[in-house]
């Protein structure tokens, strides 16, 4: 029974591969024929762009020709290797692996496959290879995995990676000829030979250009907090001034905070820092902001101390005008 499902299965398949590999070849031949003409209208279109001075268009549109001509040369090996198949069909059928003559071929029509949608009855040849030799055997070819056999021709014409810039020179140069003009290349090789600056991360020459004048900006607007800051214990002695015309009883019998002891207390903190600033305006970026921040902290510090000065005299004077009231 089993050796009869063998010869059963043996002839199905037989069958069926000759049927797609006959189908196959008629389709590429087709493909190839209209192909062609699309390939003489894309030329000339190219032609008429490099004689109008539109290169830039030119070279964008050689890239599509490269594209198809690679497509054709891919069929055209394709051709080949399905019409050695397919005579070699009754080969298939008798023995269980794959013969060693025929791997590339069949290799290469597997990887092939689903890079050529305009075949399909090249998805058919893959799955009946599949069943007869296993998913192993497919992924292997499609997945190019080593020894997998498939022809280094079929793997670069179906890339779909851009062409080099000596191809796409090579193609213009090609078509000026044969429509017979003569077409200067220097501003192609040019423009094709130019590295293009990365510009994900930002222009490095603009950003090089905007540090340098950034730093003495940032030295700048870090050390005007400080005066600020003086600014504003200047005008809370000022305050503390107001509050001890208001109660000079009360000022004699309490500790008293001397604005002048605090005014110049908040300008050592902030002169120091300040002139180290100008003094080191040629050293690094680093220390100049270090400086600076270490100004403002000091500065904040004595606003600070100014402040809870100023709270500690409203306080008892509260407290003394409530003693005078109940009194």
């Amino acid at each position: 029974m089993s050796l009869l499902n063998q010869l059963f299965n043996r002839g199905v398949f037989g069958s069926k591969c000759k049927t797609c590999l006959n189908l196959a070849i008629s389709r590429i031949k087709l493909l190839q024929n209209k192909r062609d003409l699309q390939l003489k209208h894309m030329r000339k279109e190219i032609a008429q762009f490099l004689q109008a001075g539109q290169e830039a268009i030119a070279r964008i549109r050689v890239e599509h020709v490269i594209r198809e001509q690679n497509i054709r040369a891919a069929y055209e090996i394709l051709e080949l290797f399905c019409e050695f198949v397919l005579v070699r069909v009754p080969i298939l059928e008798s023995q269980k692996e794959c013969p060693a003559e025929l791997r590339e071929a069949i290799a290469s029509i597997i990887f092939a496959a689903p890079r050529c949608s305009e075949v399909p009855d090249l998805l058919q040849i893959k799955n009946l290879f599949a069943t007869k030799y296993g998913k192993e055997f497919n992924m292997a070819a499609s997945e190019l995995r080593p020894d997998s056999g498939v022809n280094r021709a079929i793997i670069e014409r179906l890339s779909v990676s851009a062409p080099p810039a000596e191809t796409r020179l090579k193609v213009l140069k090609e078509i000026a000829q044969e429509f017979s003009f003569v077409w200067d290349s220097s501003n192609t090789e040019a423009e094709l030979w130019k590295m293009h600056e990365d510009l994900l991360g930002g222009s490095k020459q603009i950003v090089a250009e905007a540090i340098l004048p950034q730093a003495p900006t940032k030295q700048s607007s870090l050390l005007s907090p400080p005066s600020n800051g003086a600014h504003s214990s200047l005008n809370t002695d000022n305050k503390l001034g107001s509050h001890h015309r208001e109660a000079p009883s009360f000022a004699s019998n309490m500790p008293q905070v001397n604005a002048n002891e605090i005014e110049p207390s908040v300008r050592n903190y902030i002169a120091g820092p300040l002139a180290d600033g100008k003094r080191e305006t040629t050293s690094q970026s680093s220390d100049v902001l270090g400086r600076a921040q270490a100004a403002i902290a000091s500065a904040e510090r004595a606003t600070l101390a100014a402040r809870a000065a100023a709270e500690l005299v409203n306080v008892q004077f509260g407290s003394f005008k409530l003693g005078e009231g109940k009194s």
